[in-house]
C-alpha cells in the first residue's frame, strides 16, 4: 500500500489552551495510539491534504524529527461544524508483524455488458474493511464488471484472496447491474434458452 509522509512536532503540553494556540498558529493537534503511550504532536493543516482529498487508501509515515518517526493508519479526524476546517486527528500506529483493519476503496474496471444493454449499474460499497498484515495491505481491491448481465451481482464471497481477509459477511453485494425501462434482452441468453436444432418446438394447443 502506499504511504504518505506527515511532518510534525511532539508537544508536550495538550490542554485546552495549549491545543487552542496551535489552531490559531495553523497547527493540528494529533495523537497517535497503538504504542506502549500516546504520542501527541501538532503538525501543519497543510501536510494533510494528500491524506484527505483522495479517495484512494494509505498508510501514514509520521515524522516527528529527533523524537522518531512512527507508521500509522489514519483513525479518526474531526472538523469545524461550518468552516472547513481540520480541528484533530488520530492515528493508530501500526507494526510488521501485527495485522490492521482498515477501508479500502473497490474499483470497477471494465464496461458491464448488461449496462450496454441498457442496465444501470449499482455500487452498493464503494469502500471495503479488510484486515491483514501492513505488508499485504492493498491500494484498491479491482472488480472486472465487464462479464457481468443484467440481474448480475458481484459478493463478497466472489472478492476473497489469501493475502488479505475482507471484513464483511459473503453474502454481503458490493456491485449488481439492475434492469430498467430502455434495457434490451441479452442475444446470448436467447440463443441458450432457443429449442436446440431438431428438437420438436411445442405446438399451440399445448
Amino acid at each position: 500500500m502506499k504511504s504518505i509522509t506527515i511532518l510534525g512536532s511532539k508537544r508536550e503540553s495538550v490542554g485546552k489552551k495549549a491545543t487552542k494556540a496551535l489552531r490559531n498558529a495553523g497547527l493540528v493537534p494529533c495523537v497517535i495510539y497503538g504504542g506502549d503511550e500516546a504520542i501527541h504532536f501538532s503538525a501543519e493543516e497543510k501536510a494533510f491534504k494528500k491524506l484527505i482529498y483522495t479517495p484512494d487508501a494509505h498508510t501514514v509515515v509520521i515524522d516527528l524529527g529527533k523524537d522518531g518517526q512512527f507508521n500509522a493508519i489514519a483513525q479518526d479526524m474531526q472538523w469545524h461544524p461550518v468552516k472547513e476546517l481540520l480541528l484533530h486527528a488520530d492515528f493508530y500506529q501500526i507494526f510488521d508483524d501485527k495485522a490492521v483493519t482498515m477501508e479500502v476503496p473497490v474499483i470497477l474496471e471494465g464496461s458491464a455488458r448488461g449496462v450496454l444493454n441498457g442496465g444501470v449499474l449499482r455500487r452498493n460499497n464503494r469502500k471495503l474493511k479488510v484486515k491483514a498484515l501492513p505488508a499485504n495491505l492493498p491500494d484498491y481491491i479491482t472488480i472486472d464488471i465487464s462479464p457481468m448481465k443484467i440481474g448480475a451481482k458481484k459478493y463478497v464471497r466472489d472478492l476473497r484472496v489469501d493475502e488479505y481477509e475482507i471484513m464483511h459477511q459473503d453474502s454481503v453485494v458490493v456491485c449488481m447491474i439492475k434492469t430498467s425501462r430502455t434495457a434490451v434482452a441479452d442475444e446470448e441468453e436467447e440463443e441458450e434458452e432457443a429449442p436446440a436444432e431438431g428438437a420438436e418446438a411445442p405446438s399451440a394447443a399445448e
